[in-house]
């Protein structure tokens, strides 16, 4: 930016670069850390270069991780034969709100020709280990609903699928306590689809 001094400008143009931030609201960051004491610059700072030290992905299901293995997958009281797939790590942070008990497996992406994501580019080739293993007995599909997404949860459920593993995708519908008149046809038609009795 035209009239920044270099360390300012450089500061804003790596914080531009994160997502759902452009140059105004980095510009505003910046300015705001100037105007705090020093030494929360540089706590923010050791964060930041900790991250990349201190946190990885588990080796078994792909979802962050402090030391060799996540704190989910060490769990003894989870039920292990119980794996939710999903795309990304922070997938797992949302679901774990809802107090799912079993385990995960991230797939680091979905499906996606026109982008150039195939198979080989997601975590695939190490589910298909996980279910040969055969201590799997439910695959909870929870990829997003997105075109790609089903694409990806046809994919697995079409390709990697076993005798004995029962297979189920997430319910798609009407959020708790929203108004009808506000969603979609589209929405509206699965939630009519995959009603349960009551």
């Amino acid at each position: 930016m035209r009239g920044l001094p270099a360390p300012l400008a450089a500061l804003v143009d790596h914080f531009a670069t994160l997502p759902g931030i452009g140059s105004k609201s980095a510009l505003r960051i910046v300015l705001n850390l100037l105007q705090r004491p020093a030494d929360d610059a540089q706590g923010l700072a050791n964060a930041i270069a900790a991250l990349h030290q201190r946190v990885g992905f588990c080796p078994t299901c792909g979802c962050f991780s402090e030391s060799d293995h996540c704190a989910i997958c060490d769990d003894p009281r989870r039920d292990q034969g119980l794996l939710c797939v999903v795309e990304q790590p922070v997938d797992v942070l949302m679901i774990e709100r809802s107090g799912f008990q079993g385990c995960y497996h991230v797939l680091h992406g979905r499906l996606s020709p026109i982008d150039g994501i195939g198979p080989e580019q997601l975590t695939l080739d190490r589910l298909q280990r996980r279910i040969a293993g055969g201590a799997i007995h439910e695959l909870v599909l929870a990829t997003s609903a997105t075109v790609d997404g089903e694409a990806t949860a046809f994919y697995i459920a079409r390709n990697l699928a076993v005798d004995g593993l029962t297979v189920s995708r997430i319910a798609r519908g009407v959020p708790e306590g929203g108004e009808l008149e506000y969603i979609d046809e589209f929405t509206l038609s699965r939630a009519l689809e995959q009603r349960t009795p009551w």
